[in-house]
């Protein structure tokens, strides 16, 4: 099956999970909104990729880590447009949650998202518990603290951020998740395959950054130049358009050098070339050309 329809299939049983009857309606709703329709799914296509790298011996195991990779990816965002964060009114060239739901929804609603994810994993990889045991581990570590996404919302919070573990927490945690857990949903060990993720998340960092400073919400689905707005340090607006996207390509090096040996690694390296063109929207693509 295409690693895209697995994602969606995943994800669609996860939610159909927490849509049983019981369910508040709007809370089962909204979970709902919140992940479908997605953006282009890079998180859990990465998680994919390392885990046919590596062999795949699992597909199911490997679905659920994916999913819940994603899970944990729009529960962030959900909580992130809170109107105690960013107060964005647009995700994903729709209303927020907040806006669509209310605020009180969304909180709930980036909640059972985490729950959810761990439910799903949990449901999927129990074939090999062993592998259960660390993927889960891994995906704890990805979500709170301290250097998952849960420490990098909060470092927003503080008088003095430290930028390198801003960065790391609030967009590299998930990449890093992405390729460990595709490694141990597949049987590999997962440490060597972390500085791929995070290689990875810092180079979407910047484009994140350039798509803040260069873009507008029509193209970005969602507030465009919010980092000046809230204050937030950017790597566009240091370094400049150049400089970023220079970062940008010098970053996706790195990452490529990082794949460890492994029976799928020429295929990988494609996949991870496609992917970063896919960071940048279609205007940036031809700059950086």
């Amino acid at each position: 099956m295409e690693p895209g329809t697995r994602i969606e299939s995943a994800l669609d049983r996860a939610v159909a999970h927490a849509e049983a009857p019981g369910a508040p309606p709007l809370l089962a709703d909204a979970m709902r909104y919140a992940i479908f329709p997605g953006g282009h799914r890079i998180r859990p296509r990465l998680c994919l990729s390392v885990a046919l790298a590596c062999g795949d011996d699992d597909p199911v195991g490997a679905d659920s880590a994916a999913a819940a990779i994603e899970l944990l990816h729009c529960a962030s965002l959900v909580h992130d447009d809170l109107p105690c964060f960013d107060d964005a009114p647009m995700r994903r060239q729709k209303q927020t949650v907040h806006v669509a739901f209310g605020t009180p929804i969304a909180v709930l609603t980036g909640d059972a998202l985490i729950v959810l994810a761990f439910e799903t994993l949990a449901r999927g990889a129990w074939r090999h518990p062993r592998r259960l045991s660390r993927l889960v581990s891994l995906l704890g570590r990805a979500a709170g603290s301290p250097s998952g996404i849960a420490a990098g919302q909060a470092w927003e919070s503080e008088a003095h951020v430290d930028l390198s573990a801003y960065q790391q927490a609030k967009t590299g945690a998930l990449f890093a998740a992405a390729t460990v857990l595709g490694a141990a949903a597949a049987g590999a060990d997962a440490e060597p395959w972390r500085r791929l993720g995070e290689a990875l998340g810092e180079a979407y960092q910047v484009a994140d950054d350039l798509r803040d400073v260069a873009c507008r919400q029509e193209e970005i689905g969602k507030p465009a130049g919010r980092d000046a707005t809230l204050g937030r340090p950017n790597a566009a607006a240091l370094l400049g358009t150049g400089g970023a996207l220079d970062r940008l390509k010098r970053l996706t090096r790195e990452a490529i050098a990082a794949v460890p040996d492994c029976p799928g690694a020429a295929r990988l390296t494609t996949e991870i070339e496609a992917q970063a063109r896919l960071f940048l929207p279609a205007s940036l693509r031809a700059v950086s050309a």
